[in-house]
């Protein structure tokens, strides 16, 4: 399978904060209802600027809400944190009308990621669309503050290309910010450890290999999960530009073992500091490793060492 990298960067757009509640027009209180308007295949992962020097610069796009005559129109623009809610949206085409139509794309029409603005809380989920267009998700989100959603998808109109759009949601309660986890070379979810072999670089693709144990032994029968034995998502820390790399292969290609290794091909749009989160499928569910990265650099074993606590897991 070809590896792809989507990076569609989007701007910062946090919703106030005050003293120890996180709001929406007051200081303390909830949050107010304002209104606010398949096969692996490689993605349009960013738009081309023209060649100069005979190479390509990736631009990074979708740094607003509307693109390629789509708009991320999110119904659901702030709830209650530690309340399942369900999140609702519509995508617009360029005369307002509701999108119904979507090519199949990871054995879905749409991919839809919830991220905090701190990337400590992070969800991979597949809502449902009703006839009207409408799609809607019950999210129940742990913390109070400012997140990210993005909508993943590709219209089903001849030739139209893949697109992420975002849109700011903002989850009312009391509100306590967390530092970014520090870097190092393995995660453990669920009492699996995954580990982490390469660096990210910016403007240059590099590999990226995580391994995927339980009980020190190597896991060999990973499922596929979405036609694929992982799913990798890299958001940069700051603005949340959003990166999704396919692996190096996919099951039945004849060459592709379900683990314990899973390899992707990865491009960083520029230098900083990003967040891994790898989905992977064993014994019928699936699980999210988080890893924290600086581009060009792998995390060294003192990181490692020093941090022996795991990246917490993040369930979907």
């Amino acid at each position: 399978m070809n590896a792809g990298l989507k990076i569609t960067a989007f701007a910062a757009g946090l919703a106030a904060t005050f003293g120890t509640a996180y709001g929406v027009g007051k200081g303390v209180g909830p949050v107010g209802e304002d209104p606010a308007p398949a096969r692996h295949e490689s993605h349009s992962e960013a738009s081309p600027s023209p060649e100069k020097g005979g190479g390509h610069q990736a631009v990074a796009g979708g740094l607003q809400i509307s693109e390629g005559g789509y708009t991320l129109d999110l119904q659901t623009p702030s709830l209650a944190a530690r309340a399942r809610t369900d999140l609702r949206f519509v995508i617009r085409d360029d005369s307002g009308r509701a999108v119904t139509a979507y090519q199949r794309e990871h054995d879905k029409e749409l991919h839809l990621i919830v991220a905090s603005r701190d990337l400590v809380t992070y969800r991979h989920l597949h809502p449902a669309r009703a006839a009207d267009g409408t799609w809607s998700v019950p999210v129940d989100l742990p913390r109070a503050g400012g997140y990210r959603v993005f909508a993943d998808f590709t219209p089903a109109e001849k030739g139209a290309a893949n697109l992420t759009l975002g849109a700011d949601l903002a989850a009312s309660g009391p509100y306590e910010p967390q530092d970014l986890p520090a870097p190092k070379a393995t995660a453990e979810v669920d009492g699996y450890r995954v580990r982490l072999d390469g660096a990210l670089r910016p403007g240059a693709a590099s590999e990226l290999k995580l391994n995927v144990s339980r009980d020190g032994k190597p896991v060999r029968d990973l499922q596929p999960y979405l036609g694929a034995y992982g799913h990798l998502v890299a958001l940069r820390s700051g603005d949340l530009a959003y990166l999704h790399v396919h692996p190096n292969g996919e099951p039945g290609d004849g060459k592709t073992k379900p683990g314990p290794g899973i390899s992707f091909s990865a491009t960083a749009p520029s230098s900083g500091t990003y967040r891994l989160f790898l989905d992977f499928k064993h014994d019928g569910k699936v699980r999210t490793a988080a890893f924290t990265v600086r581009t060009g650099t792998a995390p060294s074993p003192e990181e490692t060492a020093s941090h022996e606590e795991a990246a917490p897991g993040h369930g979907h």
